[in-house]
């Protein structure tokens, strides 16, 4: 399903981008440029071309040469430099699900085994709290506190450990809470269950019970939780990264459509929606090894499908 999924996504960004206001040609040429030599770059960059002739020729170069164009402003091939500002944006994303599943799955837990306590009601008050605050906002606030008032981190910059400290924390700390809500009711549906009881009646020590027999249980949803924080974090750090002034995928970004350089724009969201199914992807084959039903079930369908064509290839030759 990622193939139609990433076509769909390709599609209606061409689609936006055809009707946004704008003549690309003449955005790189500035204002002064003559008619004819708009109408020649026009037509070396093929604009002049149908839409769909255009579509299917962008699809055929990023499927065959991973082609995605050449940036309108730096002349250079946009896989390039999506390529070299990746791996800052992967590590803040990567850096904020740290530090959301950890504090997620913890909270969760011991909001769970303490339901309708002091705690809980804290902890779901907190987790609302997160979950409302724009990370441009939570950013600003950030800069603001820990750098101009106290002078214990640097506001800007991804120079050395320090500088992705208030970047991570500020994307991490919107996720943190829903991860945090989905621990507390899978716990909360887990450790009511008849294994539950019976292990804690087998003597059991309560750590034992809560992390190798409830939390190994409860693991689905949160893992499918986490897998989907993790794809809108690459997202999300569009917006962190521009208030934080990291040089990554999302600032290159924000900088592209101030600019209207529309092959970064197409080329980014591709690589965004492309990394964000990706990671779908892993979470789903993560499944089989948290719950061992999940791979006998694949298996006995897919044994069933292979005996039911067997069947259908032996009544055609009878």
């Amino acid at each position: 399903m990622m193939i139609p999924v990433l076509l769909g996504v390709l599609f209606i960004v061409f689609l936006i981008i055809e009707i946004t206001p704008g003549d690309p040609a003449a955005i790189m040429l500035g204002e002064g440029a003559r008619q004819e030599d708009i109408e020649n770059l026009r037509e070396k960059l093929g604009l002049n071309e149908p839409f769909l002739i255009r579509f299917v020729n962008y699809v055929k170069g990023v499927v065959t040469r991973f082609d995605l164009g050449i940036s309108y402003n730096t002349k250079r091939a946009v896989s390039t430099e999506i390529l070299q500002r990746f791996p800052k944006t992967a590590l803040l994303a990567l850096l904020s699900s740290i530090i959301s599943a950890v504090l997620g799955i913890t909270l969760g837990i011991i909001s769970a085994i303490r339901q309708y306590t002091i705690f809980d009601n804290l902890a779901t008050a907190l987790a609302l709290f997160g979950v409302s605050i724009p990370n441009f906002w939570q950013g600003l606030m950030s800069i603001i506190i820990f750098s101009i008032w106290l002078g214990w981190l640097p506001a800007s910059g991804s120079y050395g450990p320090e500088y992705w400290v208030l970047p991570a924390l500020t994307l991490g700390t919107s996720t943190t809470a829903i991860i945090m809500r989905m621990t507390r009711s899978s716990m909360l549906e887990v450790i009511r269950q008849d294994y539950i009881r019976t292990a804690r009646a087998k003597g059991l020590s309560e750590r034992v019970v809560i992390v190798k027999h409830a939390l190994k249980n409860a693991l689905i949803p949160i893992v499918t939780v986490i897998g989907i924080q993790f794809g809108g974090l690459l997202e999300g750090s569009v917006l962190v990264e521009t208030v934080f002034a990291i040089p990554g995928l999302g600032k290159y970004m924000i900088d592209a459509i101030r600019q209207r350089d529309f092959p970064v724009v197409q080329g980014g969201v591709l690589f965004l929606a492309f990394a964000f199914s990706f990671v779908n992807l892993i979470v789903d084959i993560i499944y089989s090894y948290i719950d061992p039903r999940i791979k006998s079930q694949y298996k006995r369908d897919k044994k069933e499908k292979s005996d039911s064509n067997k069947n259908k290839k032996e009544v055609a030759y009878e």
